[in-house]
């Protein structure tokens, strides 16, 4: 056990952070009187003590995680933080721990699935608490740690490496690993006070300006309406919804260069971010167009309005909706399934493979045709003029094969439950994409409540795996991990 003391060490004080946030929830609970106080009370004090026992027990060790201990400190975050997160919906609500768990699981890994109807009769504090758990997984825990831990004599550049998203795991926005993770919380608490402010001058009340806010800027689907995003029928809050979901569907990393730097440079020199508009503006015209010749809507006008919004949610990975787009003709919502699996970038808070993978993948794929033809030529695969290293094309083809293999045998594991294809196929592609809504009996105007159990675990597998880019928790599944 001594080896992995200095993990130990480090999740206890993660812990005992994360209990900290479950005062904000409590404190609107009392002002509200709602009648949750308890369940936070009770949380709060189980999550802080169990943080501050783990400490104590490993407080001696003392030194920098190594690259074994940031891997196993990542897979512990996100697989046994939900664990106390989920404490006040069973504390309050009685559910049991299997759909609590994967409530928790859905808002920290930013899916926006949920398991809950009645979200409208829902005591605030428990929406808000729902709603805060997709802006801390959004831009990660771990990043946040980073920032603070170093003040506690930890270091963190191993968790950062190991919770990064994308390929490029390497680079470093400043020279010391905690400016970046300050610099990048910075960004993302300012854009999403800016997005709070323009939802309540739009019309919202201010529960629904922080917890769609934080759906937004997490890119993650929670709502407190069972309409979603249809409950306020507004164009104005609809189009300021689109423009921060693609604020947030480009990288962070990004935006912290662009508004130091005060130029726009940064967007142009960022390989996906022209990538990820082009994928979006265009697939929103697309749609409208296909809507509006298929008469779903009378007028261009509301077609482009709804595609607008529904196209750009499900892309980003957001799982907001206006509409039961499951109603339109199937190639909408199938087109809508498939761009959620790279049309953000990495760095960002969406899920999927990430644009600069499927940028990578289709230079490779035209290199081999190319090769076909002229097998002595050179035809390096390039990122904006700079030639990718074999290793990264080793490792992105790798997780290619694997995230494929993941969805084809998962999809067969719920279809094998008796779980028809299409609902089976969109549950693992929206789970593993980190997107929330999937079609017929999990599309947007129903919730996973119609799982059984053991389907419920498989998506909560599938939400795991994908936040942390599948290779981050298959390692730690492996023999060879446990080895010394």
């Amino acid at each position: 056990m001594k080896p992995y003391y200095p993990v130990v060490r480090v999740f206890g004080v993660l812990l005992g952070g994360f209990s900290l946030a479950m005062l904000v929830p409590l404190f609107l609970s009392w002002y509200l009187q709602d009648g949750a106080e308890s369940a936070y009370d009770e949380a709060f004090l189980l999550t802080f003590s169990t943080g501050a026992g783990l400490w104590w027990s490993a407080r001696h060790a003392k030194g920098e995680l190594k690259v074994r201990d940031g891997f196993l400190m990542v897979v512990l975050v996100w697989t046994v933080l939900p664990v106390f997160a989920c404490l006040p919906f069973i504390l309050h609500m009685g559910v049991s721990f299997t759909d609590a768990y994967f409530e928790a699981v859905s808002g920290l890994t930013t899916t926006g699935s949920t398991v809950f109807p009645n979200l409208d009769k829902l005591p605030a504090s428990i929406n808000l608490w729902r709603g805060l758990l997709v802006w801390l997984g959004g831009m990660g825990l771990i990043v946040l740690a980073v920032a603070i831990l170093p003040l506690l004599g930890i270091g963190g550049r191993q968790m950062f490496k190991a919770e990064a998203p994308g390929p490029m795991k390497d680079s470093s926005l400043t020279p010391r690993m905690t400016e970046t993770a300050k610099g990048l919380w910075v960004v993302y608490t300012g854009i999403t006070i800016a997005c709070i402010l323009l939802f309540r001058w739009g019309g919202m009340n201010w529960l629904d300006a922080f917890v769609h806010s934080f759906s937004v800027m997490g890119l993650g689907g929670f709502s407190t309406h069972d309409a979603s995003f249809g409950y306020f029928d507004s164009p104005l809050l609809e189009g300021i919804a689109v423009v921060f979901m693609l604020i947030a569907s480009l990288n962070f990393a990004t935006h912290y260069l662009a508004i130091h730097g005060r130029s726009l440079r940064a967007y142009k020199d960022d390989p996906e971010a022209r990538w990820v508009m082009l994928t979006l503006i265009g697939s929103v015209l697309f749609i409208a167009i296909f809507l509006f010749v298929h008469n779903v809507y009378p007028d261009f006008s509301t077609a482009l309005r709804h595609s607008a919004f529904n196209v750009v949610s499900i892309a980003s990975t957001t799982g907001l909706a206006t509409v039961d787009y499951n109603l339109w003709p199937m190639f909408a919502p199938l087109w809508m399934l498939f761009l959620c699996s790279f049309a953000t970038s990495a760095g960002s808070t969406g899920g999927g493979i990430k644009m600069i993978r499927a940028l990578i993948l289709y230079k490779q794929v035209y290199r081999e045709l190319l090769r076909a033809m002229h097998p002595n030529a050179v035809w390096p695969v390039r990122i904006n003029g700079d030639p990718v290293p074999q290793s990264i094309l080793t490792a992105v083809l790798a997780f290619g094969f694997a995230y494929m293999c993941l969805i084809v045998s998962m999809t067969l594991l719920l279809s094998f439950t008796g779980l028809e294809i299409v609902t089976a196929f969109s549950a693992v592609v929206a789970s593993i994409n980190n997107t929330g809504p999937g079609l017929n009996q999990v599309g947007p105007s129903t919730t996973y409540e119609v799982l059984t159990d053991f389907q419920t675990w498989v998506c909560t597998a599938a939400m795991l795996l994908g936040r942390l880019e599948i290779f981050t928790l298959m390692v730690v599944l492996t023999p060879a991990f446990w080895r010394r």
